[in-house]
């Protein structure tokens, strides 16, 4: 496994994370035990950074994720997780709201600190919330030692460049930015450097677009965007590979990427992830997927209120 650093916090992070959210059934229902197995298989095969939310399975995700680290030494992994989103429509970015919500996942993952702390898809919140009450709620935790590092997560790059005009972050987490079919994530780099930010970069595989499996019913992106990925997925089929394999070397290939989630909850797949991970990616297969997806490079779908987008 390799390790990059993570902005200024000192953090040496694996190029490949583990993302807990599967814990929490929301893609399929699992199996508990498969589930503790697979963090600790991530752990064992070199990952060190975990990501996780209360909202994944309405605070399951913690829950479970509670459970497989109590065995872990807690130096082995950097934990990451989230506040300010409870539900599919339920935002709440106050001050006490946050503080409580640490509290909340500090009990059900069992630890008495977290290395991150992030608010949660920012977008669908008030910026003057988020900026005055959620901002301010963080950096109150990290003064008292109960998170050591601290940002923001969001759909939408505008977000990231609005809350960092006006503020200090230490980490910020994005996805679906940065994959074969959407590399706009690059255009936010110099500015991440600039303010000495770290990144985390999320769902390679966009949410499961680049990948031979149906796309979820709620997924957000448009047919032209669904059928130019499938387009791509019965391409690499037909030569013999995976366009999820492809799509994860792509992720983890870039220098300027520090880490990138994947999320399972089965030990089968992260030790394929992470076996497609240290294998050189195939260029030319892959020049020819670039091409494929060419039509719809960077298209994205919109996400949250429209004073996060302008």
């Amino acid at each position: 496994m390799k390790y990059r650093k993570l902005g200024q916090t000192g953090l040496d992070v694996s190029i490949l994370s583990y993302g807990a959210s599967s814990l929490g059934s929301v893609f399929r229902d699992i199996n508990e035990s498969e589930g503790i197995k697979s963090v600790h298989a991530a752990v064992d095969q070199g990952i060190n950074l975990i990501d996780v939310s209360p909202y994944y399975g309405l605070t399951k995700a913690e829950t479970v994720l509670g459970r497989a680290i109590k065995d872990i030494p807690r130096d082995q992994f950097i934990l990451s997780t989230k506040a300010g989103r409870y539900g599919e429509k339920l935002f709440d970015f106050t001050k006490k709201r946050i503080m409580n919500s640490l509290e909340e996942s500090l009990d059900r993952l069992q630890t008495d600190y977290v290395d991150i702390l992030l608010l949660h898809d920012i977008e669908f919140g008030s910026y003057d919330e988020v900026m005055e009450e959620g901002i301010p709620a963080l950096q109150q935790l990290k003064a008292e030692g109960k998170i050591r590092f601290f940002g923001v997560s969001g759909l939408p790059l505008t977000v990231f460049e609005k809350v960092l005009s006006k503020t200090e972050l230490d980490v910020i987490l994005s996805y679906c930015h940065f994959s074969l079919n959407d590399t706009s994530l690059f255009f936010l780099l110099p500015l991440l450097e600039q303010k000495n930010v770290g990144l985390i970069n999320a769902s390679p595989l966009s949410m499961g677009l680049l990948s031979s499996r149906p796309v979820a019913d709620w997924h957000p992106a448009d047919q032209e965007i669904r059928t130019a990925c499938k387009k791509a997925a019965a391409f690499c089929e037909r030569n013999g590979e995976d366009l999820a394999k492809l799509a994860i070397q792509y992720a983890v290939q870039d220098e300027r990427i520090p880490t990138t989630l994947v999320s399972t909850a089965s030990e089968k797949n992260i030790t394929q992830n992470i076996k497609w991970a240290e294998e050189p990616i195939d260029q030319e297969l892959l020049a020819d997927v670039l091409e494929i997806l060419k039509p719809v490079h960077n298209k994205t779908w919109p996400s949250g209120n429209s004073e996060w987008i302008v």
